[in-house]
């Protein structure tokens, strides 16, 4: 009987030695894997937000000329320099008010923080801008205002002394006396109201021996400038000065004395771009006025952002301007507001 017992012992010691050696794995304690933990909504949300950027949308008046390139690169630098993302766009030219209107409708409908405008028709926009105080979107004015008291501030060159200037310089170098005349690109902006009327309202009040006998609108068309222009020369033999008010405008005067091979006409522009100063050094345009492009694109997106954040801003912001000829292109304070 003891040595069954024992047989029994050991059979039941080898089976429980067995059994451990064969599930010794699934009694060792393994490290339990943590799952993977999901954000909280709301936090996900706040991080969504601080990194999304402020979008201002900029709708100027074209990109025919180089004035609007210029007037871009500066929106692009105050978008860099304040971490906000803007778009740049305007109609394919500058007398198609129902696209650019159309520009602005598409820009309202993305609700974005405020809207930079140089409007083509000073009047055209007034539904569209009381749609955006309604919204509480800002809305910036830059080169061209607007006739209405929706645009909390407008970053632009005094066109009315501007162009004041261009007619006291056109008065000195026709000796006080003679006829002139203007081509400008539109009368329904606030720049080409503006200038017309600074130009020829300085003529009227202050040189009485000075006529000025024409004013066409060629829509800022080099073409129809020209055609314009010729067409003003030709009527008027003893013309003696020719002020253009805008790029496109100058550049159709500057072609219609080329192909008219009138040498002595005294030319006044506006803006710059490579053909105008290349015309004042060579001799053929004796000077133009030119504004800030750059600051003006700069000056209009930094006041958005501000606008954006509630700071105050003056009505306007004048960013300057300056009379340039062969004397004084090459300094660096001219230099520095000029374009090609």
């Amino acid at each position: 009987m003891k040595a069954k017992k024992l047989v029994f012992v050991l059979m039941s010691l080898i089976i429980v030695a067995s059994l451990a050696a064969c599930g010794g794995g699934a009694m060792e304690e393994k490290p339990m894997e943590e799952a993977p933990m999901e954000e909280a909504p709301a936090e996900a949300e706040a991080e969504e937000a601080m990194e999304e950027k402020l979008y201002i949308p900029v709708i100027s008046k074209g990109f025919q000329h180089q004035f609007w390139q210029a007037v871009n690169t500066g929106a692009d630098q105050a978008a860099a320099d304040l971490g906000v993302e803007i778009t740049f766009e305007g109609p394919e030219s500058e007398a198609m008010v129902d696209k650019q209107v159309e520009m602005f409708q598409t820009a309202l409908d993305k609700n974005p923080a405020a809207i930079c405008l140089a409007a083509v028709d000073s009047k055209a926009f007034e539904p569209l801008l009381q749609e955006a105080k309604e919204a509480g979107i800002p809305v910036i004015g830059f080169d061209s205002g607007v006739d209405s008291d929706v645009p909390v501030t407008t970053a632009t060159t005094d066109n009315v002394a501007a162009a004041a200037l261009a007619a006291d310089k056109m008065a000195e170098l026709i000796g006080g006396e003679g006829e002139v005349a203007v081509i400008a690109h539109d009368q329904t902006s606030r720049t080409g109201i503006d200038r017309v009327a600074g130009f020829v309202d300085q003529m009227e009040a202050n040189y009485p021996n000075i006529t000025v006998v024409d004013v066409q609108y060629g829509a800022g068309d080099q073409l129809k400038s020209t055609d314009l222009a010729k067409a003003i020369i030709q009527a008027n033999p003893d013309l003696k000065g020719f002020f253009g008010a805008n790029e496109g405008s100058i550049i159709g005067v500057l072609n219609a004395a080329t192909e008219l091979s009138n040498e002595d006409l005294v030319i006044i522009g506006y803006d710059s771009g490579k053909q105008q100063t290349d015309a004042i050094r060579s001799g053929q345009q004796t000077g133009a006025i030119t504004q800030n492009p750059v600051g003006i694109g700069y000056k209009c997106v930094e006041a958005a952002v501000k606008a954006y954040n509630g700071e105050s801003l003056p009505e306007v912001i004048d960013t300057g301007f300056y009379y340039y000829d062969a004397t004084n292109i090459d300094d660096a304070e001219i230099q520095a507001v000029l374009y090609e």
